[in-house]
């Protein structure tokens, strides 16, 4: 399983909008098909160590992270595979979330009286579709927000100014971090004040993700990097002059607005649920941070803090309310510290999926 889950992440930032799956196919203690998915619409992870252990196959063990598909998408059921080539024992990591299959693959391969064990290294192979869990799960993505300080938690001076706070070496793990997600996520003060291209730029990809820009009024510059295709807007109203121009360049808009005039948010997670984002990379400024984290929608903290203090007149992490008790704190877990470069990069998580 250990190897399945290292051929799975293989398929890292390639599967969208599936989840990332490895298989291994072991008889007689040896190692006779390994596969795994690449991406949507070519044959799942099981089909390739199946082509790979062609007639020896037959009485094999499968290792696999994720529970076969019982059903007909863009490839046939894989269990139907397994079935066909007369495998004796699947085990697997996790259930599949997905409602058309959950637990229905058990069922086919139970009825070929083929031995199903469920629930090796659980943990492990959660955490890697942790995206794909959330948006079959609660219908949005999983929300990771990234975010660069100093040690006294400011990202940027009082006139906005924040490159580079972080070293190098943080920045390029960042573009990993990018990389990993379907959509990038960030606000209109940051456009302004950055100009940021959300791309990947530091690390191999075969494919950029989303874009996405709350713009309530639509007010981005038209010469601004993210200002065309590939990038979606959500506005609170329709602007029509503004809107007309985005579009002409290439841009997609959608109207989601709140009683304050402001894009709503959680109506944001769900659309982007809608159009398959398993998960979302959020790089934005202090007041759009404070908004998501105050609606609830923050899943997990991604935080580089370099060494060095920038003072109290300058930007701080979350714009927020003022707390009345020590008890309105919201409590944080941590799932990782390491040092990157100069920098420290912190892994917390904000609530459960």
């Amino acid at each position: 399983m250990t190897r399945a889950l290292e051929l799975a992440r293989r398929g890292l930032y390639t599967t969208t909008p599936n989840p990332r799956v490895g298989c291994v196919i072991v008889r007689d203690n040896d190692v006779i098909g390994e596969g795994w998915h690449e991406r949507a619409g070519e044959p799942h992870a099981e089909v390739h160590a199946l082509k790979q252990a062609g007639a020896r196959a037959r009485g094999a063990t499968v290792y696999v992270t994720l529970e076969p598909c019982a059903h007909q998408g863009r490839t046939p059921p894989c269990c139907d595979a397994l079935i066909a080539a007369g495998v004796s024992r699947v085990i697997a990591a996790i259930e599949d979330p997905n409602q058309l299959v959950a637990g229905k693959g058990w069922a086919m391969l139970r009825a070929a009286n083929i031995d199903v064990d469920i629930g090796l290294m659980v943990d492990e192979a959660t955490a890697l579709n942790i995206g794909f869990i959330s948006r079959m799960t609660r219908g949005r993505p999983w929300v990771r927000l990234k975010v660069a300080a100093s040690l006294d938690g400011k990202t940027a001076l009082l006139n906005g100014q924040s490159q580079w706070i972080t070293g190098e070496a943080a920045r390029r793990d960042g573009h990993a971090w990018r990389a990993q997600a379907c959509a990038i996520l960030t606000g209109i003060g940051t456009v302004k004040d950055d100009n940021p291209r959300l791309t990947v730029r530091d690390t191999e990809t075969p494919r950029q993700p989303l874009r996405v820009v709350v713009d309530s009024r639509l007010e981005t510059p038209l010469d601004a990097h993210v200002a065309g295709k590939g990038t979606l807007f959500a506005a609170a109203a329709n602007w029509v002059k503004p809107l007309q121009a985005l579009q002409s360049q290439g841009a997609e808009i959608i109207v989601l607005p709140n009683a304050a005039g402001k894009v709503e948010l959680p109506d944001l997670m769900l659309e982007l649920g809608r159009r398959g984002i398993n998960e979302l990379h959020v790089e934005a400024g202090y007041k759009l941070n404070g908004s998501l984290l105050n609606e609830g929608l923050v899943d997990e903290l991604l935080i580089y803090l370099a060494p060095s203090v920038m003072g109290d007149a300058a930007r701080s992490m979350f714009h927020l309310p003022a707390l009345n008790a020590l008890s309105e704190q919201r409590r944080l877990s941590i799932v990782d510290v390491r040092q990157i470069g100069a920098d420290i990069r912190i892994l917390a998580r904000v609530g459960p999926v």
